[in-house]
């Protein structure tokens, strides 16, 4: 079987990826079946944003990003579909909260066979990122530390004409849907945007590492979301006494 979890993270959770056909090929529909079970049950699990269950899967070069939404099905297994674009690693993020419980992330990698990606992309910081007619503008890209409450400020432009919070459809209980996964270790964190004004799209968050991030932004305008990708270096903030007490605090 191709799926391997990536370092066992303490929880008392197993989260079973299983994929068919098994040998999971690029450019080929792949069914996806996740079970999340405890004492060999499976778990129920909470509505959160809107679903009980958000998949992102990226590739290992974090050049490519879906976030999909698993189904239940009757045995409260997850099923869902992907399509995997080219051979490779690609890791799979299941993002879950069981009922009564704290909201969990199970990271697994997939390796998917046939023809590999012609190009291999350097990733540089990229802070402006154009989709579909839109401008989205990362403003304040050059400013992120880590061990310091951070604000993600964008921008959203179409026709010359700025976008405000009333243009964005709701999307998953928000304005906006927002993912960060580091380059290094591939450490993942899952935003929500507030409101805030003058901002389009606005969203706080606690980076422990420094380094290189990948940043997806999702929103959905005219009933189609869009999803804009952004490079940026994280790095090292002040370390002070307060943050080693408050370090239990945890998204």
């Amino acid at each position: 079987m191709a799926l391997t979890p990536v370092k066992k993270e303490k929880s008392q959770y197993k989260v079973k990826v299983a994929a068919d056909p098994q040998n999971v090929e690029a450019g080929k529909m792949t069914n996806l079946s996740i079970a999340i079970t405890e004492h060999g049950k499976n778990v129920p699990l909470e509505v959160v944003h809107e679903m009980k269950m958000h998949l992102l899967a990226v590739n290992e070069e974090l050049t490519w990003f879906d976030h999909i939404h698993p189904e239940e099905q009757a045995d409260g297994s997850y099923k869902v579909s992907e399509t995997f674009p080219a051979a490779g690693k690609y890791l799979l993020f299941t993002d879950y909260k069981p009922n009564g419980a704290e909201g969990e992330v199970n990271k697994q990698t997939i390796e998917v066979k046939g023809t590999a990606s012609a190009q291999t992309t350097e990733l540089k910081t990229k802070l402006v990122s154009t989709v579909d007619g839109f401008t989205v503008t990362l403003l304040n890209g050059e400013d992120f530390k880590t061990n310091r409450n951070q604000g993600l400020q964008f921008s959203v432009e179409k026709d010359d004409k700025k976008l405000t919070e009333n243009d964005m459809q709701n999307f998953l209980g928000a304005t906006a849907h927002i993912v960060m996964i580091s380059k290094a270790d591939k450490d993942f964190l899952h935003i929500h945007p507030v409101s805030k004004e003058n901002f389009p799209i606005y969203a706080e968050t606690l980076i422990k590492k420094a380094g290189l991030y990948r940043v997806w932004v999702q929103f959905k305008i005219d009933n189609v979301v869009h999803t804009a990708d952004f490079t940026i270096t994280v790095s090292e903030g002040e370390k002070s006494a307060e943050d080693h007490s408050h370090h239990a605090h945890k998204h």
